[in-house]
């Protein structure tokens, strides 16, 4: 009787979840016309599988194990359920019918739908999951999934974004890869630089060396510069050499260290 009532309350919050997500993905491609529920980095991560059903498949179940570790070792979710697996499957099965972007993806009415279906399937299928298997097994389960999941997301994704880097032209791939591999030396994880890549190439493919890609270029460049302030990578980078760090450049960095 218990997992009954889960199944049931699981297609009734994942159906409205499923909705909720689809429905914004969606609308965030049609900014600043309509308001948008969503992530910049949905936007990017939707953009980048290009349209391509098997792309937002892919990306989506990359994410999928690494919820369902979490779902069965912790009893909660990760925000990649709405971010990243619910909006890419839903763009997924629509592609898998019509490739016409702009009626499927880009379409909040068909998006929500799908997605509300989605959601609720996903959503039973996590809950039933993590309250059918025993405490005994959720150990084993959580050592099996959280090293794949970990293998899908540092070394298959930015691979898959690599690649479609590339297939979008030259110049995309060229921004593509050295941004990704940036992002790889001070991230640890190449996705966000590719990702940024296609956006800076695509938008100068585009627009051309515009006001507004410039921009964005000097965007990403001071992101980059501040995440690898903030994450140590200069005094890492100087202590692999064998160096000694300057003292003006250590003292500089514990200004915004928070002493404990």
């Amino acid at each position: 009787m218990e997992i009954i009532i889960v199944i049931l309350k699981s297609v009734i919050i994942g159906g409205l979840m499923g909705f909720a997500a689809a429905l914004g993905a969606a609308r965030m491609f049609h900014s600043p016309t309509v308001q948008a529920l969503g992530a910049f980095r949905t936007l990017g991560e939707m953009n980048a599988c290009e349209g391509d059903a098997a792309s937002h498949f892919s990306f989506g179940l990359g994410f999928f194990f690494n919820a369902w570790a979490s779902a069965v070792g912790a009893g909660a979710y990760t925000q990649d359920v709405t971010h990243r697996i619910l909006p890419n499957w839903a763009a997924a099965a629509l592609l898998s019918r019509n490739k016409n972007i702009s009626e499927t993806v880009h379409n909040p009415k068909r998006m929500a739908i799908v997605g509300a279906v989605i959601g609720a399937a996903i959503v039973t299928f996590l809950n039933a999951t993590s309250s059918a298997i025993p405490p005994s097994l959720q150990v084993t389960a959580v050592d099996v999934l959280v090293p794949a999941a970990t293998l899908l997301i540092s070394t298959v994704m930015p691979i898959v974004f690599w690649l479609a880097a590339l297939d979008a032209g030259k110049r995309t791939g060229f921004w593509g890869t050295l941004f990704g591999g940036l992002a790889q030396l001070i991230m640890g994880n190449a996705v966000p630089g590719v990702v940024l890549g296609i956006l800076v190439g695509k938008g100068v493919d585009e627009l051309g060396w515009s006001k507004l890609t410039k921009i964005l270029f000097v965007t990403v460049i001071i992101l980059f510069v501040l995440s690898a302030f903030f994450r140590g990578f200069d005094l890492n980078m100087i202590e692999q050499f064998k160096l000694d760090v300057p003292n003006w450049l250590q003292n500089f960095h514990d200004i915004f260290t928070v002493k404990q």
